[in-house]
This record gives structure tokens, sequence and C-alpha cells, in this order.
């Protein structure tokens, strides 16, 4: 059968860039946040000349479940009115964890589309939300590193891809980190999309889930996986189709995920059949460096070059 032209992953709505006194809302839509590092990145982004406003439930603990940063509700309330807020130009998660999936079906997605375009910035368990804002309201946007984390907090490089992608965003369009290698060669033009793999597999079935990656640059990588669920977890999302025509593939880390030659020889074997450019360690994800990416800009990846460059910069 010959595929619809239309079913393809297409390029998104980009989110205006940031200016210096923007206020930009912190939310925390997964795990509890310290209190220390929250301060400590909020200071951050008062050195670039923004203005951050911490959601009412940001420090909560949930009663029950203390991996979750508050009750399901009171995460997703912060985060729909921090959307919300016509005074707010951006939404930064302060980290990730576990919990977006309980919180993204209690939003009210018309809402949100009607609020108009706005910066979402994080990654890990923030992959659900990515999808979500991806299917439900047409949104490019940021695999990024949150305001609470580590990596954040402790790396230059980290903070100025950030920075960049905010402010400037023309001046970062092309990834090409010293450590990335060709895994399969080639070379692809497609819409970028993806983030935390085992929340892309996780995803599926749900209301937020995407049918297709046909056409698009997949952006994998995880942590805390061992090799062989990593095996399961890409068998999972060969076996249920999504994969099928996707353009090519760019893989971030993979910390504490075991050796990395076991992981990569897993990523090889469920991957490289594809026929497909795949470039690995591209930057991206849980490692002592995370650039930031746009999910729904158009873009080329050179597996030859080791590169993977946008055509738009990431906001308008």
């Amino acid at each position: 059968m010959t595929a619809n032209p239309a079913d393809r992953v297409r390029p998104l709505t980009r989110p205006p860039r940031l200016r210096a006194g923007d206020r930009v809302a912190v939310v925390a839509p997964s795990g509890p946040i310290p209190e220390e590092r929250l301060a400590a990145g909020l200071d951050i982004l008062r050195d670039w000349d923004l203005q951050p406003v911490v959601a009412p439930h940001v420090l909560d603990r949930h009663p029950g479940f203390d991996y979750l940063a508050g009750t399901d509700e009171a995460r997703a309330r912060d985060l729909q009115e921090a959307w919300c807020d016509p005074t707010v130009t951006a939404v930064l998660c302060a980290r990730g964890g576990y919990g977006a999936q309980r919180m993204v079906d209690l939003l009210d997605w018309a809402a949100i589309r009607a609020a108009g375009p706005k910066v979402l910035v994080g990654y890990s368990d923030v992959t659900a939300l990515h999808e979500a804002f991806a299917v439900r309201a047409g949104l490019v946007t940021l695999h990024g590193p949150m305001v609470a984390a580590a990596t954040f907090l402790k790396d230059p490089r980290t903070q100025e891809s950030l920075r960049a992608t905010l402010f400037e965003p023309e001046s970062v369009r092309t990834l090409a980190p010293e450590t990335a290698r060709t895994m399969a060669p080639g070379r692809a033009h497609g819409v970028t999309l993806g983030g935390c793999v085992s929340l892309l597999a996780a995803d599926i079935g749900t209301p937020h889930a995407r049918p297709t990656t046909r056409g698009g640059l997949l952006l994998l990588e995880d942590v805390g996986e061992e090799a062989y669920r990593l095996d399961r977890i890409l068998t999972q999302l060969l076996r249920s189709g999504l994969l099928d025509g996707v353009a090519g593939i760019a893989l971030g880390s993979w910390e504490e995920c075991g050796p990395y030659e076991d992981v990569r020889a897993v990523l090889a074997d469920r991957l490289a059949p594809l026929g497909v450019p795949v470039v690995e360690e591209l930057g991206f994800g849980h490692s002592a460096t995370a650039l930031t990416v746009p999910l729904g800009v158009p873009g080329v990846l050179d597996a030859d070059a080791r590169t993977l460059t946008l055509e738009v910069p990431a906001l308008a």
C-alpha cells in the first residue's frame, strides 16, 4: 500500500524568541524539586535578564508518592495557568523524573491552543509533554535543560546552548559536537521530533501519541535503561510501525545504561537495518553537556559530516 503523502511529520509553529525582561514561568510537571537547586537555576535566568516566576506548587510533595512534585491536579494546574497567562512568554520545566504522563490528560488543550504559541523547555520525562504539545497544539518545543537540573547548574556549555537558542536562535542552527560519530551513513531531510525513548514507547496508544515518524528526523536518548531494556523499547517501536518511513535518526546520551559498547551494539542492531542515516553521540540528553535541540523544525541530518543542521531558527 502506498503511504498517504499527508501521513508525514510536518513542521510545527515556532514560538517567538525571548527578549530581555521577558517573564518566564517555572513549573514542576514531574518529580520533586530541591529548593536550593531551584534557587540556583533562577539566579541563572535572572542573569539572562529574564523575570522568572515560580508556579505555586513547584516545591510541593505528593502526599502519597514521594517521586511526584505535588498532586497530578496541582501540577497540571500550574502548567495550565502559566501557559494561559498572557504576561508569560515561556514555560520552563524545573526537572524531569516521572509524573508528566499522570497530569498531561488533565490539561485543557483548547485553552492552551487559544493562548497562542509560547516556548516550552525540558527533556527526560518532559518528552510526554513535547509529544502532547506537538500533537494537540502544533507547537515547536525545546528539548533542553531544566532549571533545577545539575547539568544546567554546573555546565557553562549547556547554559549557553539554551540561552542562545532562546535569544539568538539563528546562531545555533547546527549541532556538531566533537563526540558525534557515524553509525549509518547518508544524508536525510526531515522534521525533528523525539526525546527520551522510553517515554516515546510509553506514549504509544495514548491520546497524545503521533501516528508516524515518516519523514522525520528522530532524536533518541535515555538514562538508566540497561541494554536489554533498550532492546525491548526499540523493538516495541519497530513492531508498532512507528519507525516506518523515518528519514534519519540522531542519538544522544545513554547515561547509566551500562557500558556504551553494549548499548551501541543494541542501537546498531535495532536501527541500522532501517537503512537511514544514523548519527550517535550528538550531545543532547542526560549527559554532562546537554545541548538544546528544537522539536518540530525542518533540518538536515548528515551522518557522514556528523551534523544536524536546522533549516530555520528554532524560534521565530
